[in-house]
């Protein structure tokens, strides 16, 4: 039976490796280092969660790969689409978008990550967790406290100033004219540059950054457009 402390170390170790994969991706699609992830340190809760969850309930499929697999696809493609749809309800905005990917569920999760995600929970717990829990089990309970309350004070302080530097963005998107698409867009960008180090940081993690206004107007655009079409079908007749 593994302690509080153990799991809390693993889902810093899997944020971490979260933040590592993000950045090589990144950098391989825009050739420049970017800090993925809404927070300031090194780590993507998102990807701690996932293996949390994933550590949790499929412990007892571990004899089965395949299940694991799918099961593991599953968890994930659901917190994914969980911490978007949260987000853009708290912030009015998209932080990603899936919706030019083939195979997309309302542009929050598509096939060409859910796949990924199902290896790398094969590979989680088959080969790093069995690591992980060996190393840190060869750690005694001081040494493992005394880590666990500096890494803890670190997140949390981590935590707070990025939950704040996302609360100052989600004031100023109330603040735009909603009537252009286009000049929407572009006073989010200016407002967010015209602040601090770590609301500039936060744009070149997401470069998609989107407000939701932008993604409602589109919609709106579009519904009347076809409303207008139904006009002069009937029009006609």
């Amino acid at each position: 039976m593994h302690s509080i402390e153990l799991y809390f170390l693993l889902f810093i170790s899997y944020s971490v490796f979260g933040w590592v994969m993000e950045v090589i991706v990144k950098f391989i699609q825009y050739k420049r280092f970017i800090n993925r992830g809404f927070l300031i340190g090194p780590y993507c809760p998102i990807y701690g969660f996932g293996a949390l969850f994933i550590t949790l309930l499929l412990n007892k499929y571990i004899e089965y790969p395949m299940l694991l697999f799918i099961v593991a696809i599953i968890i994930c493609s659901i917190l994914e689409y969980m911490t978007s749809l949260v987000l853009e309800k708290i912030y009015h905005a998209r932080w990603w978008d899936y919706s030019n990917k083939k195979f997309n569920l309302n542009g929050r999760i598509c096939v060409n990550t859910m796949i990924p995600f199902g290896i790398l929970g094969m590979i989680m717990m088959y080969v790093f967790n069995p690591l992980v829990f060996k190393f840190y089990n060869y750690l005694n309970i001081n040494t493992l406290n005394i880590i666990c309350i500096i890494i803890f004070s670190i997140f949390l302080f981590d935590l707070i100033t990025s939950l704040i530097v996302l609360g100052e963005i989600r004031k100023d998107n109330k603040v735009l004219d909603k009537d252009n698409t286009e000049e929407m867009r572009r006073k989010v960008r200016e407002i967010i540059l015209s602040r601090g180090l770590l609301h500039r940081r936060l744009l070149r993690a997401y470069p998609n950054f989107r407000y939701i206004g932008i993604i409602v107007k589109k919609n709106i655009n579009k519904a009347k457009r076809h409303k207008d079409k139904i006009i002069k079908k009937i029009s006609k007749k």
